[in-house]
């Protein structure tokens, strides 16, 4: 998997995604309250495509977002749907990119197996998290239909979602895990920046 697979792929997608997308409200809720996010909150989503979570954060307060994704139509058509002045859509690899600031709260959401190098992706939100800042890892379905999910024309731009306890582990270097959930319906791993990383 190479990043310039990724962008034409998710370039083809953007389209379609909105008329596409599959809520779970209930499940959306709970990602929501794991990833910490509540009234004036700074977020950073990663990997958002074209805003979906964008108004759920809003809706429960978020004093600002940013959304970062590095195909260039999903930043489009996501940046054409957001006006508000506090949110932020940039096109750009978040490993790589500058950002304004720090962020409270880090969203990785249905979005974490096209990233062909976790450790590094990790490492790199753990950068741009405040102190105490909340990095979370989330999928609205399970993993076996996130892979099922995957193992057709995304086959190349994705691999296999692993493990929870996997998940945890990477996460381990930087973040005190506290959510750990995998089940039929959804998939969260979440972890709050350890003082000494500060």
């Amino acid at each position: 998997m190479n990043k310039q697979d990724v962008i034409d792929f998710f370039n083809r997608c953007a389209p379609e995604w909105d008329a596409d997308m599959i809520r779970n409200e209930a499940v959306i809720a709970k990602i929501l309250d794991a990833a910490g996010i509540r009234p004036g909150v700074q977020v950073l989503d990663v990997a958002c495509g074209t805003g979906v979570l964008i108004p759920d954060y809003l809706a429960r307060g978020a004093e600002e977002v940013t959304g970062v994704d590095i195909s260039p139509e999903m930043v489009r058509i996501a940046q054409g749907k957001f006006q508000q002045k506090n949110v932020s859509i940039l096109c750009g690899d978040i490993e790589a990119i500058q950002l304004p600031h720090r962020y409270d709260c880090c969203v990785v959401y249905n979005a974490f197996p096209h990233f062909p190098d976790p450790d590094a992706l990790i490492q790199a939100l753990a950068g741009h998290l405040k102190p105490d800042g909340r990095l979370t890892i989330a999928h609205g379905m399970s993993r076996a239909a996130i892979d099922r999910h995957h193992s057709g024309g995304a086959s190349k731009v994705s691999v296999g979602l692993m493990h929870e306890d996997s998940l945890a582990e990477k996460f381990a270097p930087w973040f005190d895990v506290d959510v750990k959930i995998s089940d039929d319906e959804k998939y969260i791993v979440s972890g709050i920046l350890r003082c000494e990383k500060r």
